[in-house]
């Protein structure tokens, strides 16, 4: 997205508690996916947008549960209703609409039929879980894999061991794909996925066409490559997030949600 004079009013956060705190337009895009109240039980006593609200400030600031403001509720709370939206898919349920109402405020069609595929190795701390060495990056950590739509819309994602190659962690991921959007058929990505290996893998699940988009011959330094940008660029946004510059989290699930 360009930073315009007008998208930078639109966007600006100097008029909220904390900058990762959500508008009201932006409460009300996900306000209608949260839970309704339970008729039977507990009542309900926190406001889930402020538990929404701690969750943001914990992904934006890369805080520890445990140092959660006191002004949102107890982070035990907190990391209660984050691990049962993570359960129950709430999250990539919140995502898909979302994407779905940005397609259409963008002229497209809520179910793309293209989308570009790509990966990032990002390291591990002490926290435990799977883990392995990228021995092209030369790292240790958890590598994760995404598709987006051409527009640059997360459409889905998954979080592997780095020592599994580009083109087997691409299969359950594009293979899932499928299944939410039968009419994506045509997939850009790098030369790492070049080869007849990642078509022969998804053949059970229909026709795909991959699209290799390779830097001109004799460039050695960084160039911007046709729908190849697209992806990378959700990766630098992922680095606005301080949570994302390691994967601090035990389980790749978490680090998925």
């Amino acid at each position: 997205m360009p930073w315009t004079k007008a998208a930078r009013i639109q966007y600006q956060r100097s008029g909220l508690r904390y900058t990762s705190d959500l508008t009201d337009a932006e409460w009300a895009l996900i306000a209608r996916k949260m839970p309704p109240r339970r008729r039977l039980g507990r009542p309900r006593e926190v406001d889930l947008r402020e538990i929404m609200q701690a969750i943001f400030y914990i992904l934006s600031s890369g805080c520890q549960w445990r140092a959660l403001p006191k002004e949102f509720p107890p982070y035990s709370t907190v990391q209660g209703y984050f691990y049962a939206w993570r359960n129950t898919g709430r999250w990539q349920q919140i995502v898909q609409a979302l994407v779905r109402k940005a397609r259409r405020r963008l002229g497209r069609k809520p179910k793309p039929t293209a989308a570009v595929i790509d990966s990032q190795t990002a390291s591990t701390t002490e926290a435990g879980g799977p883990r392995g060495f990228d021995a092209g990056k030369r790292l240790h950590g958890r590598k994760r894999h995404i598709v987006t739509d051409t527009n640059v819309l997360l459409l889905a994602a998954y979080v592997h061991p780095p020592n599994i190659q580009d083109v087997h962690g691409a299969v359950p991921l594009l293979e899932g794909l499928r299944a939410r959007f039968p009419k994506l058929e045509h997939v850009f990505a790098d030369r790492i996925y070049r080869g007849k290996q990642l078509l022969n893998a998804l053949s059970d699940c229909g026709q795909w066409t991959i699209e290799i988009v390779e830097r001109p011959a004799g460039v050695k330094r960084f160039q911007l490559l046709p729908r190849r940008w697209v992806v990378e660029r959700t990766f630098a946004w992922f680095g606005r997030c301080r949570r994302h510059s390691k994967d601090f989290e035990g389980s790749a699930a978490t680090e998925l949600a």
